[in-house]
Parts: structure tokens; C-alpha cells; sequence
């Protein structure tokens, strides 16, 4: 075992699909599985046991126990030669997960769960987890083409290259195509400089996606080397990044999105785009953050 996949389990649907999803990529890692459930209960001071007058396998740690037994037995169904452990964690979800993915590969979490709002299209968990997680989180929305490629949204920041990295990795562990997809519009292109410093700071139709394709280029630089079993497509469309990527979901088993892009504020830990991909994506997203190590 090369390491650990955490997924969180609340008994809903959603995070039984993510179960699943995590018992697949453990056994593509070699990793082991760690099913994890957050207990509050017993910090609001709730009675845990079964009721006097109920049955005996009732109340709220029974029910847990049943949570975490359920999702166990799904993920052995899944990929039956990944070790599966199993834990009930006392703490509300977002921080006994963000806790569990300092020592993680990857957390897993569906993208609602039992606490969810009708109408809520992602829940809390899964916008915090991806704004404060200490490695990759995949947040499992629709189910994905099976056949379909890993679809990789490439901004050429710094704070982008940890997503470039996870996505070839990925595609090599799939033995999928990778598409890697850069949109830009004119408000958001840099404006390059001209070649003569006396030439007027104008450039001749065409060169902005000139320039955005050598960004694209650049960003992917010796990852093809490094993955040479991985099929790359460029592709650069002129609009806008967030409905390319949802576009582009229709059609991928997974998209990967860095956290925050070249255009975000100081001090926003998710961007526009990110947070657009985990309530419109039409498959798994997967969140990479560039995590400072001195934290």
C-alpha cells in the first residue's frame, strides 16, 4: 500500500456513490481505504444510546456504526483487494475531514449530503473541503463516462500547476485521453508586449490567441515527457472558462480545476471557476490546491 484514499460517509446516497468512487481510485493508487464518519452528537451532548423504551439497536452511535458498516460493505463490493478501514470520528464533518486529508492521497465526499437544503446543489462539506483540504478532493456529482476523457481546465498559473500534475497522473492511472482545455476572452488575456520597444503596444488580429496558445503550451511543458502513455489534446476556445469546463464535463469521467486561478482575489481560497465546476459539473470534480508546506 502506497498510502490512503479518505472518503466521508453520512448514510445519504450521495456519499455512498463516493464510496464507491473512492474504493475504485484506491485500488488504481494501491492505496488502502478509509471510510470515515464525523460524530457531533457527542459535542452537543446528545444521549447516544438507544432509548429506554427502544430497541436495543437503536440511538445515534448505533446508527452510525450502521453508517460506516454499510459504506464498508460497498466498497468491498467495488474493488474487493483494497484494504478497507473504517473510523467514527467525534467532531462536526469539515473539520474532522480537513484533519483526515493532512495524511491522505486523496479525500473523497459526495457533493450533498443528509444535511443538504432542497434545491442545494453542492453542500457545505464538499465547498470546504475543496477551499481547505491538504491534498486533492474529488467531489462525486453525476455519474461520469466511463470511457470518456480526464478534462483538465489550465489558467497557466502557479497556483495551477498542482492540478496539471494530478491530472496526468490521473490519466495514466485511467489509461484515459487527457483533454486539457485553456479559454480566454480578450478581458482576461494579457496583452503581449510588441517585439520592437518603438512599434505602438498594439498587436495584429490573431495574436492573443497566439499568445494564449503558447500559455497553454508552456503550462503543459514536460508533463508529456514524464506521462508518455498519456494522449494529450490542446485546446484553446475563445470564451468563457467556467462554461467550457461545464461544457467540456458532459463528454469526461472527471475535471480537474486548481483551487484558484490567475485571476482571484488575495485571500480567496476557491475560485469562480472551481466553485462553478462543483455545482454545474456534469461528472466528478476534482479540487487541487497548491498547499504550502510550512502549514
Amino acid at each position: 500500500m502506497s498510502g490512503v484514499v479518505v472518503v466521508g460517509v453520512d448514510g445519504s446516497a450521495s456519499s455512498l456513490a463516493a464510496v464507491e468512487a473512492a474504493a475504485r481510485e484506491a485500488q488504481l493508487r494501491g492505496a488502502g481505504l478509509r471510510v470515515v464518519h464525523a460524530f457531533i452528537w457527542p459535542a452537543l451532548h446528545v444521549p447516544l444510546g438507544p432509548p429506554p423504551s427502544g430497541p436495543s439497536d437503536g440511538g445515534l452511535r448505533n446508527l452510525a456504526d450502521r453508517f460506516v458498516a454499510e459504506a464498508v460493505e460497498r466498497a468491498r463490493a467495488a474493488a474487493p483487494e483494497v484494504e478497507v478501514s473504517q473510523a467514527v470520528v467525534t467532531g462536526e464533518p469539515l473539520t474532522v475531514l480537513e484533519v483526515q486529508s493532512r495524511a491522505a492521497e486523496l479525500v473523497v465526499v459526495g457533493s450533498r449530503g443528509m444535511g443538504g437544503f432542497v434545491g442545494l446543489l453542492v453542500g457545505s462539506t464538499a465547498v470546504h473541503l475543496a477551499a481547505h483540504g491538504r491534498c486533492p478532493v474529488l467531489v462525486v456529482r453525476e455519474q461520469p463516462s466511463a470511457e470518456g476523457p480526464i478534462a483538465l481546465g489550465v489558467d497557466g498559473s502557479a497556483a495551477g500547476g498542482p492540478a496539471v500534475d494530478f491530472a496526468f497522473a490521473e490519466a495514466e492511472l485511467r489509461k484515459a485521453p487527457l483533454v486539457a482545455l485553456h479559454a480566454w476572452t480578450t478581458w482576461n488575456a494579457p496583452l503581449p508586449a510588441p517585439k520592437e520597444p518603438s512599434t505602438p503596444y498594439a498587436n495584429p488580429p490573431g495574436a492573443l490567441a497566439g499568445e494564449e496558445e503558447r500559455l497553454l503550451s508552456e503550462a503543459l511543458a514536460g508533463h508529456q515527457e514524464r506521462y508518455p502513455g498519456v494522449v494529450v489534446e490542446h485546446r484553446v476556445v475563445h470564451g468563457g472558462t467556467r462554461e467550457a469546463l461545464i461544457e467540456a464535463s458532459r463528454s469526461a469521467q472527471l475535471v480537474v480545476t486548481g483551487a484558484r486561478g490567475r485571476g482571484g482575489f488575495a485571500g480567496l481560497l476557491l475560485g469562480s471557476v472551481s466553485q462553478a465546476l462543483l455545482h454545474h459539473a456534469h461528472c466528478p470534480v476534482a479540487v487541487v490546491r497548491k498547499v504550502d508546506a510550512r502549514h
